[in-house]
């Protein structure tokens, strides 16, 4: 931490320059008394003030390295004075990038001593965030000196958009054995089962497994390693032409929402999932089912930001490495019928496209969405219209973590509900 001394008040040491040089021409008691007052005082001033430089240590930690938007966030400060006089003052200026993030404050610290707080803040915009550097200013009491320390450390905060439950909707399977369509002259009873998973209404009926249905009280149906799920590739549409609403009654922010929505839920059901964002700075990630591929889709909707690219021509531009026999969701609020006409080369692939479009009525728009509706039906591609309000919702927003939760009984009695989520503190930089 750099530290830099500033005189306020020059005239000190002038008027103890004049003081000893009148003294020495015309020696009296006068100059002598203020010599030795205002000399005195300036010195004593600069000794605190020089003391305090060497001794001041200062540092900030967090908890998590990342959040979801809602989440509260934990700061812990710490101010370390090593010299025997105390900093009677101390402003703290924070240069975070976090929206809605104070962690400015004044305090003090006693000499010899170290003063601890901590800083809760709620995370209210997903993004890519700087947490620090930090600027320090203090002096002696009387404010003869300023000593300024610059703190450049900092960290970066990726903040996640939320993760909501989905009611149940169809995506057309991409052709694959398992959960996908059925093939006839597949192999699937010569293959080996791997583990067992719950019944879907088109599982066939000789895939159940009677000791797992016996044991969970639930159909439970074979999972062939032959059989994987098939993959799903999610696009997120950002055209900014399309874009309705601002904020968080915008489409934009409830496409990312649901997009990060889709893709927990295609993980969780065992679907190799990819991305592909059309948005001012693409996102690519080629299906993957293991435990990073989440986080990985997160981070990329965290910075998700409008296009210049319509979505006719982003299709176009991906089509042709998107591989055959593939599930494509398509999120967007484009109700242009001409980008229609991309998905004919994909379907001729294989590729079975779904499509999720929010509805421009819900958020302020003017156009229904019947044509296109009526121009996938033709084509045979389910299209589901997502309405506001149906992402609108308080978990939308969890901020839970890190917060206590109760749940009072009839009878009075207080019942813990949800304790913090504790993690260990980690220094910035």
């Amino acid at each position: 931490m750099k530290s830099a001394i500033r005189l306020n008040a020059k005239v000190f040491p002038i008027i103890g320059a004049i003081a000893l040089v009148i003294q020495v021409i015309d020696p009296s008691r006068v100059w002598i008394i203020l010599l030795i007052g205002i000399g005195g005082t300036w010195l004593v001033c600069r000794w605190w003030a020089r003391g305090l430089a060497r001794s001041l240590h200062f540092e900030r930690e967090m908890r998590y390295g990342w959040a979801q938007v809602g989440d509260q966030l934990e700061e812990r400060f710490t101010l370390r004075n090593d010299f025997a006089l105390p900093a009677t003052w101390i402003t703290i200026q924070d240069h975070s990038t976090l929206p809605d993030h104070k962690s400015s404050i004044a305090t003090g610290v006693d000499g010899s001593s170290t003063s601890q707080w901590r800083i809760l803040s709620r995370c209210t915009r997903r993004g890519v965030f700087t947490l620090g550097g930090t600027s320090l200013e203090t002096g002696d009491p009387l404010g003869i000196y300023t000593i300024t320390f610059e703190d450049p450390t900092s960290s970066t905060l990726a903040v996640m958009p939320p993760v909501l439950s989905l009611p149940k909707f169809h995506i057309n399977s991409s052709g694959w054995a398992g959960n996908g369509k059925t093939n006839p002259r597949s192999l699937e009873e010569t293959i080996n089962a791997s583990h067992t998973r719950e019944m879907t209404p088109n599982d066939p009926m000789r895939w159940i497994h009677w000791k797992s249905t016996a044991r969970y009280d639930k159909f439970h149906v074979r999972q062939f390693d032959g059989t994987p799920a098939g993959d799903w590739w999610i696009l997120l549409d950002l055209h900014k032409d399309s874009q309705l609403g601002t904020g968080w009654d915008s489409t934009e922010e409830h496409g990312v929402i649901l997009t990060s929505s889709l893709a927990t839920q295609g993980l969780a059901e065992e679907h190799p999932v990819g991305l592909a964002i059309n948005s001012h700075e693409p996102a690519w990630l080629v299906p993957q089912r293991n435990e990073y591929q989440q986080r990985s889709l997160l981070k990329s909707l965290a910075i998700a930001s409008p296009s210049e690219l319509s979505l006719n021509q982003y299709i176009q531009r991906i089509g042709k490495v998107l591989g055959s026999h593939s599930s494509l969701l398509i999120i967007t609020a484009c109700v242009d019928v001409e980008w229609t006409a991309s998905l004919i080369p994909l379907i001729w692939r294989g590729i079975t496209p779904t499509i999720f479009l929010l509805d421009p009525i819900s958020f302020g728009g003017k156009v229904n969405t019947t044509a296109i509706a009526s121009t996938l039906q033709n084509m045979g591609v389910p299209c589901h219209v997502i309405p506001r309000e149906m992402l609108d919702t308080p978990q939308a927003r969890p901020g839970q973590e890190g917060e206590w939760e109760w749940r009072v009984s009839a009878t009075g009695k207080a019942i813990l509900v949800q304790a913090p989520i504790h993690s260990d503190w980690r220094r910035l930089g």
